[in-house]
């Protein structure tokens, strides 16, 4: 009897035991990551700029926010719009959010996972089947069931998977501020050709009363036997020419304006008008000498390199699959 004591307590403190080693062998090979590890390739830089003698500081429009930018209030009312309302941002935005909920369900793997289920069966009985119980009787079957699991992550998949989707994750972001820069540049460009078109047709309007102007004073002398006819013709000419590049600029104005509603999410319609062209204090002194490091402002690279980033950690997943998975 003792004998088949110590058995029973030593079978019972197996899985105990095995716990234990497992715990221990996760610890130990907790820092043990399969894959290389992602290190920015080193790129070399002058000491300082060619044909230059010291080191330029100077102040780059990358420096300022959009709205100390452009001075004019109707386009900074427009801007904002367009980064509420745009379809663009609206379809970038939406992606960063996937992109952080399928880092958040990579980073879940990480922690223990538990399931349930539970059924409750009712069933009478027929007195008809043979060996059954009483006619009537009815029986009440409850069953639960309660799992959990967890992947001991010995070979780092777990945390490469979770480095891949956190990469992914930041790739959307870099890649709705390159939306949101490219937008603000599209409508303060959409909205600059329309301010041009409006001084054109403004130019075309005077153009054509100077040269109705012109044919009706040629028209006169040629009825009082001062002009010549070819003279009176030639001015006519003139003017309907001139008056034909109105409906024109008219057309490519709402053009315009149509494209500026569709990014800024509305309906066609007018776009209000603001200071005038010739009037927008533009800022086009570009200094010498500006460091490259403004390269790494770019949403776009940025948002390659965390591509890189995520393709990297793929890589330790993949030889992490070589290897036995233990749960």
């Amino acid at each position: 009897m003792r004998g088949a004591s110590a058995t029973r307590r030593s079978a019972a403190a197996l899985p105990a035991v095995v716990a234990v080693l497992l715990g221990a062998a996760a610890a130990a090979l907790g820092g043990c990551t399969v894959g290389p590890g992602y290190r920015r390739p080193p790129v070399t830089q002058p000491a300082q700029f060619y044909g230059l003698a010291g080191q330029a500081e100077a102040a780059s429009l990358a420096d300022l926010p959009w709205w100390e930018v452009f001075q004019d209030p109707t386009l900074e009312s427009l801007i904002e719009e367009a980064l509420r309302s745009g379809y663009d941002v609206r379809i970038a935005t939406a992606r960063v959010e996937e992109a952080r909920a399928r880092y958040g369900i990579a980073g879940a793997a990480r922690y223990p996972q538990v399931g349930y289920e539970g059924q409750l069966a009712r069933e009478r009985f027929s007195g008809f089947q043979p060996g059954a119980p009483a006619n009537g009787v009815v029986s009440d079957v409850i069953s639960a069931n309660v799992n959990a699991s967890w992947e001991i992550d010995l070979w780092g998949r777990v945390r490469r998977l979770t480095e891949a989707a956190k990469a992914q994750y930041l790739a959307s972001e870099e890649g709705r501020r390159g939306v949101t820069l490219s937008l603000v540049s599209e409508v303060a460009t959409a909205y600059f050709d329309l301010r041009q078109l409006d001084e054109d047709l403004e130019i075309a309007r005077r153009t054509t009363a100077a040269f109705h102007d012109t044919f009706d004073l040629f028209n006169r002398q040629l009825q009082g036997g001062v002009a010549s006819a070819l003279d009176t013709s030639d001015a006519e000419a003139s003017w309907a020419n001139e008056a034909a590049q109105i409906p024109t600029l008219e057309s490519q104005i709402a053009a315009k304006e149509n494209q500026l509603a569709l990014l800024l999410g509305r309906t066609p319609g007018a776009i209000p008008r603001g200071t005038p062209l010739f009037g927008q204090p533009l800022r086009t002194e570009i200094p010498a000498g500006l460091p490259a490091a403004l390269l790494l402002r770019r949403p776009d690279l940025r948002q390659s390199e965390q591509q890189l980033v995520a393709a990297n950690a793929n890589v330790g997943v993949a030889e992490a699959a070589f290897f036995p998975t233990i749960s």
